[in-house]
């Protein structure tokens, strides 16, 4: 699950944004979730700069015409009271700014060759299985919704003992979060059918033993445009690039420069001298180019959600050096552009969906990593 940073001019550890493009009404007591809505993707946006450009062939994912402000009517999950659930849960306290003050300064390190290690892994291990599973119920159920899909993950989470970190994270009703093409990050589970050509995004965190483990997916339904297909392999290529860098007295500012570089075609890889023959080639395809979400980062997991390090996923001057046991997410958001233009992004009346604002999608892929003695290993 994505940190966010930056949305709208905003900056801060848990921002909002008040930038929504329909009209909302307050919560009622009506315990029903309105009606996603979608439309057809239009394949030219109207702009000061000209039209944007053709972002492929997909539905568009909007609010409904009377969504309601916030999470409060939205029906929470339920976990068994037998299974621990972590201290912004047990405390009770949907603060953001609290939680934030008290996680902020913190950073995730856990000692290596000890049970601290050991419990960590097995966090991640089970968040990568539980990742697994969702793509399997993708596999084999036509036009499954992101609400089916949540309830399914929700009951494999629990049933090994673990508590679904998402919910009731500052507020967050579900246990997982499904972001739909143009969504790109904290998408909420609801009533709409996954259908052909929709690119999903599904992130999983869990809470076993006293650790959280982080990992999403990005999954073509079905037979997804070129443009579509392109943008998958994209997301996921940044993040192993970002991995790449990774490892101990090496700077976390690297992660960033090495997803920028690539993203804007002067990558060198360190690993082996195969790559070099593309590092110039700025990855495209027709109209479109990429840029990296600035809106959201990567973070130190552990025994918390969310700690210092912040990963930053594009140029940055971030001082610190990454030291054995440090644990941390690595997950860019790629999104669809124009050729020299932005994808600004808004955030619907429930607080949580991140949407762009010309309809562009996005993808991401995200690993949990743990810095070792001699290098990295990915721990989802």
């Amino acid at each position: 699950m994505i940190r966010i940073l930056r949305i709208s001019g905003h900056f801060s550890p848990f921002s909002r944004t008040n930038c929504f493009k329909h009209s909302f009404r307050s919560p009622t007591t009506d315990p029903q979730a309105t009606p996603f809505r979608s439309q057809r993707h239009v394949r030219h946006f109207a702009s000061t700069e000209g039209p944007e450009p053709d972002f492929g062939d997909y539905l568009l994912v909007l609010p409904p015409d009377d969504a309601l402000f916030g999470v409060s009517h939205i029906p929470k999950n339920i976990v068994p009271e037998q299974i621990t659930r972590p201290s912004y849960v047990r405390q009770e306290s949907g603060n953001p700014a609290l939680l934030a003050q008290n996680t902020y300064n913190k950073k995730s390190n856990v000692r290596l060759g000890t049970d601290e290690e050991t419990r960590m892994r097995r966090a991640c291990a089970l968040a990568r299985e539980s990742l697994d599973y969702a793509g399997h119920v993708l596999g084999t159920w036509p036009a499954v919704t992101t609400l089916q899909i949540d309830a399914l993950v929700h009951n494999f989470i629990v049933s090994r003992g673990a508590y679904p970190s998402p919910l009731n994270y500052n507020g967050f009703p579900k246990s997982i979060c499904t972001s739909v093409n143009n969504i790109i990050s904290h998408g909420i589970p609801d009533q709409r059918p996954l259908q052909e050509g929709d690119i999903v995004n599904i992130d999983v965190t869990v809470y076993l033993d006293g650790y959280h483990g982080d990992t999403s997916r990005s999954f073509a339904i079905g037979n997804v445009d070129e443009k579509g297909k392109h943008l998958l392999a994209t997301a996921y290529e940044a993040r192993r690039i970002g991995i790449d860098v990774c490892g101990p007295n090496r700077h976390y500012r690297n992660i960033g420069k090495a997803i920028h570089d690539f993203i804007h075609g002067s990558y060198s890889s360190p690993i082996s001298s195969a790559q070099q023959s593309n590092r110039k080639q700025r990855p495209s395809i027709e109209d479109i180019e990429y840029t990296i979400c600035n809106a959201f980062s990567g973070h130190g997991i552990g025994r918390e959600f969310h700690t210092r390090p912040w990963i930053f996923h594009s140029k940055n001057d971030e001082p610190e050096v990454m030291e054995p046991g440090d644990c941390f997410t690595i997950e860019p958001i790629v999104l669809q552009t124009g050729i020299r233009r932005e994808t600004p992004i808004w955030i619907w009346a429930d607080g949580w969906t991140a949407s762009t604002e010309n309809g562009a999608r996005g993808a991401v892929f995200e690993h949990t990593i743990i810095i070792t003695k001699d290098g990295v290993d990915i721990l989802t």
